[in-house]
């Protein structure tokens, strides 16, 4: 099951390898993860019992309905478990409480009149845990704060260098949340973050070779999952797919000359098509109606998946956001243009499919920030 350079190192592996299956997968029988891990019978059963004595996980008798022979115990999360996550954006402040399992349990909406400041984000983060703490987080055990933002994030130290919806630049998000909080802070670029999220919960479970966009107020952006590890590239700044110039095949197409993704394939343009305003939540019907901007931009968006599955060769590309709308209008005629657009190879493989994990994606990627640390190394 796994390697290491000792006794202990593999023991540790297998505990975080147990802890990982229940975390992606819910509440599992010792017989399914014996089967899914290799492991024996006694072997699990030691280290379940393991990371029950350390508080991660609980067991509970199997479902009577489903007992077939002998009974195995379910081995579920436990329910005091969590994360603190957050997402700035232009308009709002969104924090939210999200357990071991990828549960968002709690969560505020703080809507603002000016973009926040880096300051004010620590700041409301702090309020919000302080007005948990005798009610949703009362005996809760707070393993960090998950944050995720619209922009670059450098992997080596987690310093937003730049998100520019937010005229934020080279900022340490994380070190003014754990000075405010007094808990460990970890930040991520929004997108990626909702990549894992649809990957290990959603609409890419199953898939290790993935694409995924989003589009929203701050522009589109995405993340990729190849052979079953998070793409980041030698910074940690892949998937700015919304930056890349698309190939636009006919001139009365193009809006923005010399425009990036997100000039031409845009949410305010869609809606000024609509003459309302910009209101995410008119964006499915809207998109529906399939009017001469929202065909342009299906056309834009379609050649760009293209270009990217037959660099990529993914099985799923997970749309979000407006873009979901986008495709929904016609799902099926949208994916036959890209996949006509395609090599015919890499094309044989290839399903879209919206995000499933609508509100809640990027407060569950956020949160995987602070438990992977946790299935790193669970007993430590």
């Amino acid at each position: 099951m796994a390697s290491g350079s000792s006794v202990e190192g593999v023991r540790r592996a297998n505990l975080g390898a147990i802890l990982r299956l229940v975390h992606h997968l819910g509440p599992l029988s010792r017989a399914r993860l014996t089967s899914e891990t290799g492991l024996n019978r006694s072997t699990i059963g030691g280290l379940v019992t393991t990371l029950a004595e350390h508080g991660l996980v609980r067991e509970q008798d199997p479902d009577p309905t489903r007992r077939v022979g002998r009974p195995s115990p379910t081995v579920v999360p436990t329910d005091d478990v969590v994360a603190i996550a957050a997402n700035p954006e232009v308009d709002a402040l969104e924090i939210g409480i999200v357990g071991f399992g990828g549960r968002v349990r709690q969560r505020v909406r703080l809507d603002t009149d000016s973009v926040p400041s880096p300051e004010e984000t620590a700041e409301r983060i702090a309020l919000a845990i302080d007005g948990w703490s005798a009610g949703a987080l009362r005996g809760a055990r707070i393993l960090g704060i998950g944050i995720a933002v619209p922009g670059l994030v450098r992997a080596a130290d987690r310093i937003v260098r730049n998100a520019p919806h937010l005229g934020w630049r080279d900022v340490d998000l994380a070190r003014m949340v754990t000075e405010r909080t007094g808990l460990v802070a970890e930040v991520g670029n929004d997108a990626s973050l909702g990549a894992v999220a649809e990957w290990v919960f959603g609409a890419a479970r199953g898939h290790d070779d993935v694409v995924y966009l989003n589009g929203g107020a701050s522009g589109i952006g995405g993340g990729a999952i190849l052979g079953g590890v998070s793409v980041g590239g030698v910074s940690g700044y892949a998937g700015e797919w919304g930056q890349n110039r698309p190939s636009v095949d006919d001139a009365i197409d193009r809006c923005v000359p010399g425009g990036t993704l997100e000039d031409e394939v845009n949410r305010g343009r869609l809606f000024d098509a609509y003459g309302v305003s910009d209101d995410p939540s008119l964006a499915a019907g809207l998109a529906r109606l399939l009017s001469a901007e929202a065909s342009r931009q299906r056309r834009i968006l379609a050649s760009t998946l293209a270009n990217a599955a037959n660099t990529l060769n993914p099985s799923r590309i997970v749309l979000g956001g407006f873009l979901a709308a986008l495709r929904e209008a016609d799902a099926r005629a949208f994916d036959e243009s890209v996949r006509g657009q395609m090599l015919a190879a890499p094309a044989e493989d290839l399903t879209l499919a919206p995000a499933a994990l609508g509100a809640d994606r990027l407060l569950i990627g956020a949160a995987e920030l602070v438990f992977e640390r946790l299935l790193a190394d669970p007993v430590v």
